[in-house]
């Protein structure tokens, strides 16, 4: 069973809209997902954001999923990341204040969303990066740690796999393909759901 909680907090820009679930029992973890290009319909009601936060949500996780800056109930404007960044940074102080600090990190972002965690990657330090289609080449995504997990559509019309391989390659950095699958993975959440679980079914643990 699940604790659900939506509401606003002071953010950056002003009101921040954000969702915490909590176990009912102790969390082995908190999971963080940033959400899609919020100018291209991206918000926290996102299919893969919300597949994501299921995946955690079985783990024994609890997430924070939020609103970026100008989507849904989230006051401000869209700032191309740097804005949205301290907006992620707001949403994971306040869920560290809801369920302690100490709990290991899970950062996970889906296209957009994956550039906003890895420029809070150095704050943030997560246990656990994943990165859900990330928009390599339209954002400057860095290089990141060696286990972070990567997930990607071969036949993403968003997000060439050839540049996430080209991103890839000099970091010797895995990539998981799913073949057949465009950028928003229809038909195949519950593969990606069970993806990120393996992956992930560490943490805390």
């Amino acid at each position: 069973m699940f604790s659900a909680r939506t509401l606003l907090i002071p953010g950056p820009a002003g009101s921040l809209e954000i969702a915490l679930t909590s176990p009912a029992a102790s969390s082995r973890g908190l999971a963080l997902i940033c959400h899609p290009h919020p100018q291209h319909g991206g918000s926290m009601e996102n299919k893969v954001v919300q597949t994501l936060a299921k995946a955690f949500q079985e783990l024994d996780c609890a997430v924070m999923r939020f609103n970026f800056r100008g989507v849904g109930n989230s006051e401000g404007e869209f700032d191309n990341g740097i804005g949205e960044t301290e907006d992620a940074a707001a949403a994971l102080a306040y869920a560290r204040e809801q369920v302690g600090d100490a709990m290991p990190l899970i950062a996970a972002g889906f296209s957009f969303g994956c550039y906003v965690q890895t420029r809070l990657y150095e704050r943030a330090k997560p246990q656990q990066l994943v990165l859900i289609g990330p928009a390599v080449k339209r954002f400057e995504i860095p290089a990141v740690a060696k286990d972070t997990l990567v997930v990607h559509g071969e036949e993403d019309d968003v997000v060439a796999l050839a540049d996430v391989m080209e991103w890839a390659r000099p970091q010797a950095l895995p990539v998981t393909v799913f073949p057949g699958t465009g950028h928003f993975f229809h038909g195949r959440l519950t593969e990606l759901k069970s993806c990120v679980k393996r992956h992930c079914a560490t943490i805390g643990g």
